[in-house]
């Protein structure tokens, strides 16, 4: 009998391990690409409009190589008094960070589209996290972990960095950087739909 191929659904336009193990989680089969797209800000643009301007710079940087599927793009940005931390440059950037995270809330937000043959949706999905009050050893501990190096606002939420999260309020899956309720609805206008495989016909 000839091997059974499995359907790739869509194009994931993101180099980020934890947005393919979120789609990974409901079962979604897809390729990747790491789009080339200056994420530089524009003057006065607000997180907000930036992390859905650079989604949709990435969905359609992937229309190419698509060949015929959806593409999926997201950028996300942890968001303190209305200005985007960003990934830590270095500890002393870090420690910063987690210093002016703790004890209060900050805003993460994604943005996130789809490029169906050159036609995009996008929306932007928001978040609050707020950090329990954390000591200088508790952040130097935490940098000692390894964890923040490369993660927005310097920290992550599905893992070590958890033990600081005393709140939230929204999308659990946002924060971690990819909102899934609010991406699979702009999928299924795709005809991308985790469950219809189960469907009998």
């Amino acid at each position: 009998m000839p091997e059974k191929r499995e359907i790739v659904d869509l194009l994931l336009a993101s180099r980020s391990p934890r947005r393919r193990e979120l789609l990974d989680q409901v079962g979604l089969t897809y390729s990747v690409l790491d789009p080339d797209v200056d994420e530089t800000p524009e003057s006065g643009e607000s997180p907000q409009a930036l992390v859905e301007r650079l989604a949709r710079a990435k969905a359609r940087a992937g229309r190419t190589a698509a060949g015929g599927l959806p593409v999926l793009a997201a950028d996300t940005a942890v968001v303190a008094d209305g200005v985007a931390l960003g990934k830590p440059a270095d500890a002393a950037h870090a420690l910063a960070m987690l210093e002016r995270l703790s004890g209060r809330s900050h805003e993460v937000v994604s943005g996130i589209a789809v490029d169906a043959d050159g036609a995009i949706a996008s929306r932007v999905v928001e978040s609050i996290v707020t950090l329990r009050p954390t000591t200088a050893a508790e952040r130097r501990a935490y940098w000692a972990s390894g964890e923040p190096d490369g993660k927005a606002g310097g920290y992550a939420i599905q893992g070590l960095g958890a033990v600081f999260v005393e709140r939230l309020e929204g999308s659990y899956s946002n924060v971690v950087g990819l909102p899934l309720f609010e991406t699979l609805a702009l999928l299924r206008d795709h005809g991308v739909d985790p469950l219809a495989r189960y469907v009998s016909c």
